[in-house]
């Protein structure tokens, strides 16, 4: 456990320094994009797959969940949305969210979380990290100080795709409203993109089962969320509260008191319902700036004893 807990935090604070973007908001202002209020609809979900740099040193496979249009069979089922592959993208522009995942995971073992965020209103982009990913010939735990880098390749090659006219998803993709989001690795590799000199168009962040490291949680100020579960023997708990402490801008954590490492992200497990409402009600906050989402907050951690909220948001 504590191999781990160094290993990452040994890698990422080797590997994450500035990113290059644009310049962001002066220091203390929080930016939430004015936009309205979140649908509160559920769409038909679709899936594709692309390349980020094919032919390139380190290619990035991406795995992306978005809404579609009505009437194809992308919609949701007794077990949550069934994807249509290349299904035609519903009217609108999504805000973005950049998932990662965990050490020997894969995009769509996510998929319980992903879709339903999808089917909400986001479009959302999944990385397969080359070395860190169930199937990688040359698993490597270090590599995980590239990853950082890697999400902003992706978010660098949404905000062309986004402005193409050859792409199904061009035209869809709220470039300026980004989150990132992440388990156990892929948490801390979240944290590691909201560095010195991060671009604004990363609006906040979703830290499950991870931490914050040296160098993390600078740059201009974005909400955060943290998901720990209390008994976790892989990340404990007390790495997740300490990034939470260290966070400069509006934060909460949310607690699962029985729970590990994140069986209280499937369907059906005890804290599903309250992780599912509270991710996805943060994200309409702090991407669709929807105020009742944010006030619905306390309401839907609310689940003692499976869940503990503790919150620096606003009121």
């Amino acid at each position: 456990m504590q191999r781990l807990v160094a290993a990452l935090s040994t890698a990422l604070l080797a590997g994450c320094g500035p990113a290059t973007a644009a310049a962001g908001p002066p220091p203390g202002t929080v930016r939430v994009v004015s936009f309205g209020h979140a649908p509160q609809r559920s769409w038909p979900v679709g899936v594709r797959q692309l390349t980020v740099d094919p032919d390139g040193p380190r290619p990035l496979p991406v795995t992306i969940w978005y809404p579609a249009a009505p009437g194809g069979p992308g919609g949701p089922s007794t077990t949550g949305p069934v994807p249509m592959a290349d299904a035609p993208v519903a009217t609108g522009r999504f805000p973005v969210v950049v998932y990662s995942h965990g050490l020997r995971s894969l995009p769509e073992l996510q998929a319980a979380l992903t879709t339903r965020w999808a089917a909400a209103g986001f479009v959302v982009a999944a990385p397969t990290y080359p070395r860190t990913n169930l199937r990688a010939p040359d698993f490597t735990r270090a590599d995980v100080r590239n990853q950082p880098a890697d999400g902003w390749r992706l978010i660098r090659h949404l905000v062309r795709l986004d402005a193409r006219h050859d792409d199904p998803l061009a035209g869809h993709l709220a470039v300026d409203r980004i989150a990132a989001a992440g388990h156990s690795a892929g948490g801390f590799t979240t944290a590691g993109m909201f560095t010195s000199g991060h671009s604004a168009r990363l609006r906040s962040g979703i830290v499950i089962a991870g931490g914050g490291l040296a160098g993390s949680f600078a740059g201009p100020p974005a909400p955060l969320l943290f998901v720990h579960g209390a008994a976790d023997p892989i990340v404990p708990e007390s790495v997740g509260r300490a990034a939470y402490a260290r966070a400069t801008g509006p934060a909460a954590f949310l607690s699962l008191p029985a729970q590990g490492h994140g069986e209280y992200l499937t369907p059906g497990h005890p804290g599903f319902a309250q992780v599912l409402a509270t991710t996805t009600d943060f994200l309409r906050w702090t991407l669709y700036a929807d105020p009742s989402a944010l006030h619905r907050l306390p309401a839907d951690a609310e689940g003692p004893p499976i869940t503990v909220f503790t919150s620096r948001l606003p009121r």
